[in-house]
Order: C-alpha cells, then sequence, then structure tokens
C-alpha cells in the first residue's frame, strides 16, 4: 500500500470514529452522571482515610470495578491477606463471566478493540452495549470502544475530582451510591419502553426482561441479599440457554414485522 493510500485509510477509520463517537454519546450520559458521582465518592473516601491524591485515580484506570474499588479501601487499611483479597476480588467480579458470555456474539469481529472491550466491560458499560441499537450506517466497533472509553473516562474524572477537592466538601455524601441503583433503572425502563408497554409486548417481546426480574426475585427470596447475585446469574443463563431458540425466533419475528411497518 503506498502511503497516500495509507493516509486515505486513516482518514476514512477517522470519519468512522468520530461518527460513531457523535452516535453513542447520548446514550452514556446517564452513566457520566452516575459515575462521576459515584466517582467523587470514591476519591474522597480514599484522601480522608490517608492516601493520596493519586491513588484513587491509579486503581480507577487499572482495577476499573466501582464495587471493587470501594471495597480496596478497607483491604488496603486493614492486615496484609491477599488470599483473602484475591478470594474477595474473583467473588465480587463473578458476574462479569456472565457479561463476557451474553457479549460474545456482538464483540466478534472487532479485531485490537476486543482487548479493550473486555478489560471496560463495567455494569454499566455492559448494560448500554448489550441494549444498544447501533445504526447501520455507524462502524459497529467503534460504537462499543467509545461506549467503553466514554464510561472509563467518566469514572476516573469523578476520582480525580473527588481526590482534588475531597477536603474542600463538608456536606454529607451519605447515599451517593443510590446513583447507581437509579441508573440501571432508568436504562432498564428505557429499554423497556422503546419495545412498547402493551400486555403483548409484556409477556412476549420482554421475555428475557422477566425471566432476569423474577429470576433474581427468586434468588433474594432463597440465598438472601447478600448472596443472591451469582445464583441470579445462573438461573438467568439456564433459562435463556434453554429457550434461545425460541427467543431468538420471536426477535427474527420482530425484526421482519418492524421492517415491513417501516
Amino acid at each position: 500500500m503506498s502511503r497516500d493510500e495509507s493516509d486515505t485509510a486513516a482518514v476514512k477509520q477517522g470519519g468512522r470514529a468520530m461518527k460513531a463517537l457523535r452516535a453513542c454519546f447520548a446514550s452514556t450520559i446517564p452513566v457520566m452522571t452516575g459515575y462521576i458521582f459515584l466517582g467523587i465518592t470514591y476519591g474522597i473516601l480514599m484522601v480522608t482515610n490517608g492516601f493520596p491524591w493519586w491513588l484513587p485515580v491509579m486503581t480507577a484506570l487499572i482495577i476499573y470495578t466501582g464495587s471493587m474499588e470501594f471495597l480496596t479501601v478497607s483491604i488496603l487499611l486493614s492486615s496484609f491477606n491477599p488470599a483473602s483479597a484475591f478470594v474477595t476480588a474473583v467473588m465480587v467480579g463473578a458476574r462479569h463471566l456472565f457479561y463476557g458470555l451474553s457479549m460474545l456474539s456482538r464483540y466478534k469481529g472487532t479485531g485490537w478493540k476486543k482487548f479493550y472491550l473486555i478489560y471496560t466491560t463495567s455494569d454499566e458499560t455492559f448494560a448500554l452495549n448489550y441494549s444498544a441499537k447501533v445504526p447501520e450506517d455507524v462502524d459497529r466497533s467503534w460504537y462499543y470502544l467509545w461506549v467503553s472509553f466514554l464510561d472509563q473516562m467518566y469514572w476516573v474524572l469523578g476520582s480525580l475530582l473527588g481526590a482534588v477537592f475531597g477536603s474542600f466538601i463538608t456536606f454529607n455524601t451519605k447515599g451517593l451510591d443510590f446513583v447507581m441503583t437509579s441508573m440501571f433503572a432508568v436504562i432498564f425502563m428505557n429499554q423497556w419502553v422503546q419495545d412498547g408497554l402493551t400486555l403483548r409486548t409484556c409477556l412476549k417481546d420482554h421475555a428475557s426482561e422477566l425471566i432476569g426480574i423474577f429470576g433474581s426475585i427468586a434468588a433474594l427470596a432463597v440465598f438472601g441479599p447478600d448472596h443472591f447475585i451469582i445464583p441470579s446469574m445462573l438461573i438467568i443463563l439456564v433459562v435463556l440457554t434453554v429457550g434461545r431458540k425460541k427467543f431468538e425466533k420471536d426477535a427474527d419475528e420482530r425484526a421482519k414485522v418492524k421492517k415491513a411497518e417501516e
């Protein structure tokens, strides 16, 4: 390939990247709101416990899993126990196994971007990329990459703000962690409303969402609030695997109907 051809290819690649950025940015705004506030809380927690301002920023870049980062504060303050820290990290991050399995088809063919996409698959990024309806004229791999990158940068920015200005903040920050819960609720309801709210759609088009809801309720009732996450994911995984062909057939039918209506 000549130099001119290489330059042309680079320009086209840059154009695709910027188009994907413009297409995905709006969808990351709820995550931005939640991550910045929670990042600020995390940064404040770190510096008020005697850690240097740069440590929460570094852990936000390297660890990048909100719940584990908050636990890291107590781990660093306690006696040295690497085995306990490892087990805790594995248990907290176990849900990401299911995220990875769910994203196999979506991240297929993303090339070098796949490694970063895997690394940055947080709860919220998974929710956005899994439910994303990427426009046909937008590069899918760049869309997923920008969502992942923006979400991580929101978290890093929040951690930086909390670490630098934490000593000047005097109001009570208790309850800020509920931002994550409310953000998930908004993303879930937005996806639900997009597909409609009639009785038919509730029973058929929203089968996977209903499985998630009732599977989680069942696990919560049996295992309690401290241990229900992994069992609920196992229930969801098994049910979705067993009914995969039926769900895929229904999805194809909905796509045909929607295309015919357009």
